[in-house]
């Protein structure tokens, strides 16, 4: 039995038809008809029924697709350990993160990344938390960068700094030029540019408004945090975002919002008990550090990873 034939078992299990799992393969429908009956004689039973008009898993293939998922997930985690060497002279790095650290953090922590490892290839990916944890569940991920809030089991959480939601305003704005403090009803009355919903910083701002009885006038929901800035960044119009590190967008200025609002705390987030890559240490050092250059690190920073149910793993540094 070799690798190839796991995967083509797992296509046709998730098409349910021999040609369109050749197609997604890219192999001719032949050739994989004859691969998945030569790994039924070699296991001495029969995957698939192909009575119907779409195939389906016998019981038996069922119990053991299961067990070739979990064979090829540690086949590929053993590929990329044997490319990685600890000196990081090449490898691969795959990085996940929350929109919000697309536009703040993130391209700095890449680029002082790439500074030291030039030779690392580093795959950026954009999504909300779920999506993060799925990743990282499903060894799409080798880190991602979003908030101890997960619901995941198996996701070890490095807590780094808290952040708080603010207003967010041009530097031209009349608010930001009164230099007074903003009330709830000077808020409300507000054109407010918002991500849509779905998005962690949007679900935040609702809770915020629901919290403190406060009506949003939202007059235009983006999915793009850039252009959610950019529409902010032409004037009169106000958005609610987090703010995650000291630096201000050029053109933008953050205003504290008429009443307290409950902070989040961001993460380093990865799976649990699995090989941990040379490039994943490294890119974690830089975010620590990067934190504790940007004056944001508090007692989080440590060495103790906590699992989704908030108990810690003790974790030995490096």
């Amino acid at each position: 039995m070799v690798p190839r034939q796991i995967r083509y078992l797992l296509a046709v299990a998730e098409h349910k038809n021999f040609t369109r799992a050749a197609d997604a393969l890219g192999v001719s429908q032949p050739g994989l008809s004859q691969q998945i009956k030569q790994l039924e004689d070699y296991l001495g039973t029969t995957l698939f029924d192909r009575t119907g008009r779409s195939i389906r898993l016998t019981d038996a293939g069922e119990t053991y697709v299961a067990h070739a998922r979990k064979a090829l997930f540690e086949l590929e985690a053993g590929w990329r350990a044997l490319q990685e060497v600890e000196d990081l002279s090449r490898g691969v790095l795959r990085v996940a993160c929350t929109p919000s650290f697309t536009e703040s953090l993130m391209p700095k922590w890449v680029h002082s990344f790439h500074e030291h490892y030039p030779n690392v290839h580093v795959y950026l990916s954009e999504m909300s938390l779920d999506a993060i944890e799925g990743a990282l569940c499903a060894d799409e991920s080798d880190i991602g960068v979003g908030f101890t809030d997960v619901r995941t089991e198996g996701i070890q959480v490095t807590p780094l700094f808290e952040e708080r939601a603010t207003l967010v305003v041009s530097s031209t704005h009349p608010l930001r030029c009164a230099g007074v403090a903003i009330t709830s009803a000077q808020l409300a009355s507000l054109p407010l540019v918002m991500l849509v919903e779905g998005f962690a910083a949007r679900t935040y701002a609702d809770a915020y408004f629901r919290a403190h009885k406060i009506a949003p006038n939202i007059a235009i929901e983006a999915n793009s945090i850039s252009a959610v800035l950019r529409i902010v960044q032409l004037g009169g119009m106000a958005t609610v975002l987090p703010q995650v590190s000291g630096d201000v967008p050029t053109g933008l200025s953050h205003l504290d919002l008429p009443e307290p609002i409950t902070s989040r705390t961001v993460a380093i987030l990865e799976r649990q008990r699995v090989h941990r890559t040379a490039a994943a240490k490294a890119f974690a050092n830089i975010v620590m550090s990067s934190t504790r250059q940007l004056g944001l690190a508090s007692s989080f920073i440590d060495d103790d990873r906590h699992r989704a149910d908030g108990t810690v793993v003790r974790t030995p540094r490096g």
